[in-house]
């Protein structure tokens, strides 16, 4: 057993309970500080891969996940007008009887996962954070916002876009950048016939549509934008509906006309960031988005955290030393991250530039196939 390795992960998002949960499930002594005190999850829908189903599955969680979110097989791309392009596969790599992709809310999404780890032996701090990291030989001292402070035989950096942990450790690092869009999302009733993940591409905006559970589906559409400007809430009704207005598609209209401020309508300028390696400096590590954030043009950047929270747990579970269980998980995540932020990046290209369908539906099939292959 490794109950004498002592693991701190800094942030409670998706990967870091991954990490929290999978490692304290080794018998690895972990503590998972999150700064906020409420543990709550932001955002709307999210759509999962088979790959992300998988690691539920190892998890012991994908019958919660079945109780909560929605299933489906393919995702199928259509014109402007309802015409259907192509549809693409996903293959089953979840089990047989599980379909190739999903999607469910993400509060549910980070319940599921957050009473997990609860129910786990990782001892967890909401409403705190680090404020100094010192490396020694033997160990990493870690100072708290509390004036508490410890010892720890790692240091996870599982908190996101804006890691202060990456700062800290790696003060170089690139700065999160804005690619020149932005995503809308909302949360409305399933329309009949959508069964299995749908988008519309327009010339110059793309909207998509995935079931989030039984009766709900969460609207996502991506559209080109020069510059980061602030949008108001009391405007984002009436700027979505103008958007979706702009498809001839029977289903987006009516979508469109029945917009309203009851649709939980979230608006965010989309930013990405990859860090060169390393990944980790002595006994610290980064994973999930604050090593590799994506764009949402794959619906990957969950699935990758959350992959690398399992390979990381499955490395240091070998029995190897840190350093040695450290780049042989870099080693094992590069090629497969670079993949998902490149590609989202080149998709987002393509969307901007009109440039073209064939080449997009190309990107996203073989990356699609690459993220079903085994982690």
């Amino acid at each position: 057993m490794n109950s004498n390795i002592k693991v701190l992960v800094i942030g409670g998002g998706f990967a870091g309970m991954t990490a929290a949960l999978q490692l304290s499930r080794q018998g690895f002594e972990v503590d998972l500080v999150e700064i906020d005190a409420g543990w709550r999850s932001y955002g709307a829908g999210i759509s999962l891969h088979g790959s992300t189903l998988r690691v539920l599955r190892d998890l012991g969680l994908i019958d919660r996940f079945l109780e909560e979110g929605f299933v489906s097989d393919g995702v199928q791309l259509r014109g402007p007008d309802d015409s259907v392009l192509v549809t693409l596969p996903t293959p089953r790599v979840a089990g047989a009887d599980i379909p190739g992709g999903g999607g469910i809310m993400r509060p549910a999404l980070a319940k599921i996962l957050s009473e997990a780890v609860r129910s786990s032996s990782t001892k967890v701090r909401l409403g705190l954070t680090f404020t100094d990291i010192m490396q020694g030989e033997d160990g990493v001292r870690v100072s708290f916002g509390d004036g508490s402070s410890d010892t720890y035989d790692l240091v996870v950096g599982a908190d996101g876009l804006y890691s202060a942990v990456r700062s800290k450790i790696f003060p170089e690092a690139p700065k999160p950048r804005f690619i020149g869009q932005s995503v809308w999302r909302a949360v409305l009733p399933r329309p009949e016939g959508i069964d299995t993940v749908t988008m519309w591409m327009g010339p110059k905006l793309k909207v998509g549509l995935n079931g989030v559970n039984k009766d709900q589906a969460y609207l996502f559409l991506t559209e080109d934008r020069p510059t980061n400007d602030f949008v108001p809430p009391e405007v984002l009704v009436e700027n979505l509906r103008g958007l979706l207005e702009r498809f001839p598609s029977p289903i987006i209209r009516r979508i469109a006309s029945e917009l309203s401020s009851e649709h939980q309508i979230i608006y965010r300028p989309l930013e990405q960031m990859l860090l060169p390696r390393p990944w980790f400096k002595g006994r610290v590590v980064l994973i999930g988005d604050a090593v590799h954030a994506t764009t949402p043009h794959l619906a990957a950047g969950a699935c990758i955290g959350i992959e690398d929270a399992m390979v990381l747990a499955e490395e240091l579970g070998q029995g190897a030393d840190v350093g040695s269980a450290l780049a042989a998980f870099e080693a094992r995540r590069w090629e497969r991250c670079r993949m998902v932020v490149e590609n989202s990046g080149q998709l987002a290209d393509i969307e901007i530039h009109g440039g073209s369908r064939d080449a997009h539906a190309a990107i996203m099939q073989a990356s699609m196939k690459t993220l079903a292959e085994a982690i």
